[in-house]
């Protein structure tokens, strides 16, 4: 046999020790966004947070966090991580086992809502332990490496006058495309937003717009007809996201490409909404798909119906997730958690690049106190 090159071979990872979860805390924050999001379902004015911290017996420590939307679950999220430290305590950190051990135990009553992302969570938080353990980003535990990824700047509804200096910085900062929310008002406000956006960001800048569930099917396809003329890189979520035959009807008759699957829970929703037609992209959310082992079967899936796809937020975590992703999009820039870490996700040209190690957050615990609930 001949032998491999030593310039060939791949690094080998540093050897590590196997992990054992010691413990599970869980804590609540409310922290500041650099902008409000405004949708058309309503407005979220901070960003209400669970921090988790995976504790070893060798003293690694693994971090995530989960997106609560609301403060009024943050208490319910904390109190059910709580709990749950009772099934992995003792145990090894190995994703993909608690995972199982995870669909065993909550079968009978399912893994969506709050509980799907409170085990997503967990689950993030175990791949950062095994790469902060390997000295490693975790984009390269799977495979792969990190690399820059395209990403759009995620706005919520702007007001093209009032917000056009954001909108132009965005395009300074090399941002090569631009996500805008509309569906607060009728189709011409719709029309008169994104015609000014447009404007705004020139033709060279892709543009997307997110309806957040907000239209019944016969209006969506009458308001998306009305924007076909503004060059849209997707529609997205234009009727309720468990609608997936509405979704497919409006994509079927859509000149414009149809975007879906941030509420997907776990690989087999994705699946559904594969065989259903619902979407001519998936835009994954780490917490809402099982985490980074849920995202790698939900990639294998993409990869399969050859659907790209981008990401939903949690953007330190989806750029480890992307960097893999054989079908990878684009990468959505909405910063959730930047007040609480100690160094925010840069963006470099318009591009995101994972780092580590692990997923590559640490807590600002001064900031963590600050707005600790």
């Amino acid at each position: 046999m001949t032998a491999i090159p030593e310039a060939r071979r791949a690094p080998a990872l540093p050897t590590a020790p196997v992990l054992t979860i010691r413990a599970l805390e869980a804590r609540a924050v409310d922290a500041p966004l650099e902008r409000p999001i405004r949708t058309a379902s309503g407005t979220i004015p901070r960003a209400p947070l669970v921090l988790i911290d995976v504790l070893t017996e060798e003293g690694v420590i693994g971090r995530a966090y989960v997106f609560a939307y609301t403060p009024a679950t943050l208490k319910p999220l904390v109190a059910f991580l709580t709990n749950v430290e009772s099934l992995i305590k003792g145990k090894p950190v190995v994703p993909f086992e608690r995972a199982r051990d995870f669909a065993r135990a909550f079968r009978l009553l399912g893994r969506q809502g709050l509980v799907g992302m409170a085990l997503s969570g967990l689950d993030m938080a175990l791949w950062d332990a095994l790469g902060r353990a390997h000295g490693a980003p975790v984009a390269r535990l799977l495979g792969g490496a990190a690399r820059k990824l395209p990403a759009y700047d995620s706005y919520g509804i702007v007001d093209p006058a009032a917000d056009r200096a954001l909108l132009e910085r965005s395009v300074a900062r090399g941002f090569r495309a631009i996500k805008i929310k509309i569906g607060d008002g009728d189709v011409d406000k719709d029309v008169a937003t994104v015609a000014a956006v447009r404007a705004i960001v020139g033709t060279e800048v892709a543009l997307m717009v997110d309806y957040n569930q907000s239209l019944t099917v016969p209006e969506a396809r009458r308001r998306i007809a009305r924007l076909a003329a503004y060059d849209l890189h997707w529609v997205e979520e234009p009727v309720p996201a468990e609608d997936l035959a509405g979704h497919a009807a409006v994509r079927a008759g859509s000149p414009i490409p149809i975007q879906t699957g941030e509420n997907w829970w776990f690989a087999a929703d994705m699946q559904k909404a594969i065989a259903a037609g619902a979407s001519d992209f998936a835009m994954l959310d780490l917490m809402k798909i099982g985490g980074v082992t849920g995202w790698l079967q939900a990639a294998a899936l993409a990869e399969a119906a050859s659907l790209p796809v981008s990401s939903h937020i949690f953007v330190e975590a989806s750029a480890h997730a992307l960097a893999v992703t054989p079908t990878a999009h684009w990468h959505e820039y909405l910063d959730v958690a930047a007040a609480v870490l100690t160094e925010p996700m840069a963006v470099a040209d318009g591009c995101v690049t994972a780092r580590g190690p692990g997923l590559g957050l640490d807590w600002d615990e001064t900031a963590v106190e600050r707005y600790r609930l």
